[in-house]
């Protein structure tokens, strides 16, 4: 099962669902690789020790077919999870793969191999739609959408929901939405309900029930390498996160 966290639009919690959302199924028995595509590595950085005593990363692994993934997937901080990991490097990678003829292939193509492997492959990509999110899509066979409650909550929502209906109809006929995750909930406020409740109109029964509120501890385990399951594991987080895992586990096996 391999399922693509994404939205073009930054600071929505992409890296913390697709990072604790991983922690969350390895806790739960599963075993899980978390592909991190993005330039910034924010998901290689919040699991793993010392990520620069490391030569290669996924970067390497895509433009040199002689480079297999298994190379550079290390463990994480988290028991039964494993990250094929990120560097600035991958910052390189759209030009190169836009003058190749199987570049939006290269992610499926190189994931492939230990498919098999694990119950669960999720992929954190940057915040745009270029090509680094084209093959995170291609690989996938479903993609969760965080969308923060907030007043622009929805702004680039229909060129995401196009991107994916293109990338169905030519590339990767399989791909579906799992759901949408609300993210950064602050249920304090009028506005982050009136999101709540335009997000809920928009998808529908593609929200998930389980809604992710606005955490200083969310934001903080990162810094210690640590999953909230470890770094606050009685917080609100720990319980939605496991909450969230638990639905996302549900709908992937119907």
């Amino acid at each position: 099962m391999i399922i693509v966290i994404a939205n073009q639009k930054g600071g929505v919690g992409k890296t913390t669902t697709a990072f604790n959302l991983s922690s969350a199924l390895a806790f739960m028995g599963k075993d899980v690789l978390l592909v991190d595509t993005d330039p910034q590595a924010h998901s290689t950085v919040s699991c793993v020790n010392n990520p620069s005593q490391y030569d290669k990363s996924l970067y390497d692994v895509l433009v040199n077919s002689t480079e297999k993934i298994k190379d550079v997937v290390v463990k994480s901080s988290v028991p039964g999870l494993e990250v094929a990991i990120s560097k600035i490097s991958m910052a390189k990678l759209e030009p190169i793969l836009l003058t190749e003829i199987d570049g939006h292939y290269r992610l499926r193509d190189v994931i492939e191999p230990v498919r098999k492997k694990y119950d669960f492959i999720l992929i954190d990509t940057p915040p745009t739609l270029g090509l680094i999110t084209i093959n995170a899509l291609v690989a996938a066979n479903y993609i969760i959408i965080p969308i923060q409650s907030s007043y622009l909550s929805m702004e680039g929502t229909n060129d995401l929901l196009d991107t994916i209906d293109k990338v169905r109809k030519n590339i990767n006929a399989k791909l579906e939405i799992l759901g949408v995750v609300i993210t950064l909930h602050d249920k304090r406020t009028n506005i982050a309900k009136d999101a709540v409740n335009r997000i809920k109109n928009a998808f529908g029964n593609k929200v998930f029930k389980t809604i992710i509120s606005k955490s200083v501890k969310l934001e903080e385990s990162p810094a210690y390498r640590e999953s909230i399951f470890t770094y606050a594991p009685y917080s609100v987080g720990a319980l939605q996160y496991k909450k969230l895992a638990e639905e996302v586990d549900r709908r992937a096996k119907k």
